[in-house]
């Protein structure tokens, strides 16, 4: 895949029509080009591995494994379909949309990261109710987002740049 020179910003995602998600899964022991670009890929988004050769390592491994704690993916290590997209887009993919009433392991995730940005200091119970709503509307007003209360692709994307 090629991306064009003017769409290659650090810190600027990638728009998903410059992306091919039909990636092969990388993990320790591999190697190749496909690796040399996770290298740069997780570079651009802050996680620091060194860029200059083409094993999938140990210490690739745990750099990937910091990415998907960010971006709420299954950190297991290797760099699969939603691995891949999450590089691209930096953003968390697949994220349910949050409200209150809400009750799904995706519940305690969030509490999680609002503990981590100091918004909530309740039980992390997977029960979205009152105090998670009023931390997620205080972490919202903090990172200039709409406050309404409501997990949404947004709050996901502020999440994963603010629990890092």
């Amino acid at each position: 895949m090629i991306i064009p020179s003017e769409m290659w910003n650090p810190g600027i995602p990638v728009p998903l029509r410059y992306t091919q998600f039909n990636k092969p899964t990388l993990r320790v022991g591999l190697q190749g080009v496909q690796v040399l670009e996770l290298r740069k890929l997780l570079n651009n988004w802050g996680v620091t591995v060194a860029c200059c050769n083409d094993q999938f390592d140990l210490e690739l491994e745990k750099a990937v494994r910091q990415f998907q704690r960010r971006f709420f993916l299954k950190e297991d290590g290797a760099v699969g379909a939603a691995t891949w997209q999450a590089l691209y887009t930096g953003s968390p993919v697949n994220m349910p949309v949050l409200r209150r009433g809400s009750d799904e392991p995706a519940v305690r995730l969030l509490q999680r990261a609002l503990i981590v940005t100091k918004d909530y200091c309740g039980e992390i119970d997977g029960e979205f109710g009152e105090m998670t709503e009023l931390a997620v509307c205080s972490f919202q007003k903090r990172y200039g987002l709409v406050i309404d209360g409501i997990v949404g692709a947004c709050s996901w994307r502020a999440l994963s740049k603010a629990v890092d």
